[in-house]
């Protein structure tokens, strides 16, 4: 057995268990962040929240579908970073995400490479000889498995490690709207129309009346109806073609830890890519259990602090 293998805590061998422990009971770690507005060149403003620093490598992560900065997998990611391997990190908050209005009519979605492109080449600008580094969960890791695929061998960046990606967004939409998944799909959409209410008021949302959200019971409807059009997708189902990150795996060149479980509730086993014919540069590590973004071991084995000190790991011996 690998030293990476996953072993799931014996109270928590569930999928449904190991998601939503963690996600419902990890208290946040406390560390001082500093938050820094970074203009983009469409006029639109996103959110940096650097978190503990050091002369070394920097880390810049990417939060999930209705994440922020302060969320706990976020801060505990940002902590073994720094305790563990002495590694400073920044959190790339997306348009309109963590409670804070960006300026334009638009939000953050799962295709948006532009963004992370324009913060590693802020970040490279203030920091021109430190090696960087990505990491992401969920649709923060869809994003940037995108982005490295895009660029490959002229990705700016080392080394990345991702958890839970949604490796065809189309398949997640349907698996979620299944069962007890319904659960998690209600929690979504309550926080995405949270933030569209926000955002936008009472005021129609461009193209659509914002009056209709009270009629979204799902999340293809909720991009049908608002991501795709806001963003230039036309329909969910163009959305979700152009956005799914399995599609570019294959034009990944740095090296690449995913992190993924077979139990995953949102994302469905059968759009999992088989490890075998990912390029080398890739490395998926798959576990039958885990949940999505779970992975709760126990507690001598890492606990809480099992997928964040893997994917940390992965990071701090690139850099070596």
């Amino acid at each position: 057995m690998s030293e990476h293998t996953f072993i799931p805590h014996p109270w928590l061998t569930n999928p449904h268990a190991q998601t939503i422990y963690p996600a419902l009971l990890r208290r946040r770690p406390r560390l001082a962040l500093r938050e820094q507005p970074l203009e983009l060149p469409d006029g639109d403003v996103l959110r940096l929240v650097w978190g503990p620093m050091t002369n070394g490598p920097l880390v810049i992560i990417l939060h999930g579908l209705g994440g922020q900065a302060s969320s706990s997998y976020v801060l505990g990611l940002m902590r073994t970073l720094y305790d563990e391997h002495g590694l400073g990190s920044v959190v790339m908050q997306y348009r309109g995400a963590g409670g804070w209005r960006n300026r334009l009519d638009r939000f953050y979605h799962a295709a948006d490479v532009d963004d992370l492109d324009q913060t590693v080449r802020a970040i490279r600008r203030w920091f021109p000889e430190r090696p960087l580094a990505l990491a992401g969960y969920s649709l923060g890791a869809n994003i940037v498995l995108n982005w490295l695929g895009d660029m490959g061998a002229q990705a700016p960046i080392q080394v990345a490690a991702v958890a839970s990606p949604p490796f065809d967004l189309h398949a997640c939409a349907e698996h979620i709207d299944k069962g007890f998944a319904r659960i998690y799909q209600w929690d979504l959409l309550r926080n995405l129309k949270r933030m569209v209410r926000r955002k936008f008021g009472t005021h129609p949302a461009p193209p659509t009346d914002l009056r209709l959200l009270r009629q979204i019971r799902t999340l293809y409807q909720f991009d049908d109806l608002l991501t795709a059009p806001l963003h230039g997708f036309g329909t969910a189902a163009a959305y979700y073609r152009q956005a799914s990150c399995g599609q570019r795996l294959s034009g990944i060149e740095r090296p690449t830890l995913i992190v993924h479980a077979e139990d995953d509730p949102f994302i469905p086993a059968t759009s999992i890519p088989e490890p075998a014919k990912l390029r080398s540069a890739v490395a998926l590590e798959l576990s039958p259990r885990g949940g999505h973004v779970g992975f709760v071991a126990p507690a001598k084995a890492g606990g809480l602090r099992w997928l964040e000190r893997r994917m940390a790991r992965f990071i701090a011996l690139a850099q070596h």
